[in-house]
């Protein structure tokens, strides 16, 4: 006999999500709407006009390009290497043991006294890659004076920070793996890749495709980096949509509407990428089933 649990319990929930996610996203889409100030939020409604100068920022509308392109990269590389890197510590025995701790430091520490690290690192005086780039004779090389420069080097800090998280959601993933089943594909003579593409990875593709979804939506809420390492430059070269909504609101003129309306226009953005991403992903399941 099924016993139904009664609605009051779950009021507590309901109220939560209400405080925490219904009531922000109202007021966002409130001050959105609106000329708004961090003084004088609400003042008057203005329709669509912050849309409008949103869109006309000369950094904003590049930011969702180069924020896509930073996420999916990302997320790419790191899934990619945290599952390699699994792979081999899989390899040596079931415990993470020394080496797979030490992995994990760069995740445990916190992004900014990561930017400032790597920021004293490529200080092109004084920083302590100086002597290795004299060494290979680029005395003096900058690799955040250019734009392209500057964001591929934003890019391998955040893989080397966020490659760990991946790396130990697929170690345990990797654990589920049955090993008879392993040891009767080498019984059967067959090849690593062919072991791993027939008998680890169907058991593991779930959990490594949810390493994707999670792996993309932290590279676009990347934030701490850019105001420590490189503040958006050179020019607008680095400024990525956090960044900007974070200029537009709280620096200079305090423009909280502006500021909104680029909020919702990159949830959005992160919105549609993160179902194409876990489209793809119920697709390549189903295959695989």
């Amino acid at each position: 006999m099924t016993r139904h649990v009664p609605r009051w319990l779950a009021a507590p929930a309901i109220a939560g999500l209400a405080l925490f996610l219904v009531y922000p996203t109202i007021y966002l889409v409130a001050l959105a709407l609106t000329k708004s100030s961090l003084a004088k939020p609400l003042n008057r409604f203005t329709g669509h006009d912050n849309f409008a100068t949103a869109f006309a920022s000369p950094a904003f509308t590049p930011s969702l390009a180069k924020s896509t392109a930073f996420a999916v990269v990302a997320a790419i590389v790191t899934t990619l290497l945290g599952l390699g890197l699994a792979l081999l510590l899989r390899h040596r025995g079931s415990g993470f043991g020394v080496i797979g701790a030490l992995f994990l430091l760069p995740l445990v520490t916190a992004p900014v006294l990561v930017g400032v690290a790597w920021k004293l690192l490529l200080a092109p005086v004084g920083g302590g890659l100086a002597n290795v780039f004299k060494a290979i004779g680029l005395e003096g090389f900058n690799p955040l004076g250019s734009g392209v420069g500057a964001f591929v080097v934003l890019l391998v800090i955040h893989v080397w920070q966020w490659t760990p998280f991946a790396t130990l959601i697929a170690f345990a993933a990797l654990g589920v793996v049955r090993p008879e089943l392993l040891e009767s594909a080498c019984i059967d003579g067959a090849k690593p890749w062919r072991t791993f593409t027939t008998v680890t990875w169907p058991a593991i593709a779930p959990t490594i495709w949810a390493v994707v979804v999670l792996e993309l939506v932290i590279g676009y809420k990347v934030f701490d980096l850019l105001v420590v390492i490189t503040a958006g430059g050179p020019g607008f070269a680095t400024s990525l949509s956090p960044y900007v909504i974070y200029q537009t609101g709280l620096r200079g003129s305090f423009d909280m509407g502006t500021a909104a309306a680029q909020t919702l226009v990159f949830g959005l953005v992160v919105g549609a990428v993160a179902t194409v991403v876990t489209t793809l992903r119920a697709r390549a399941l189903k295959a695989d089933a």
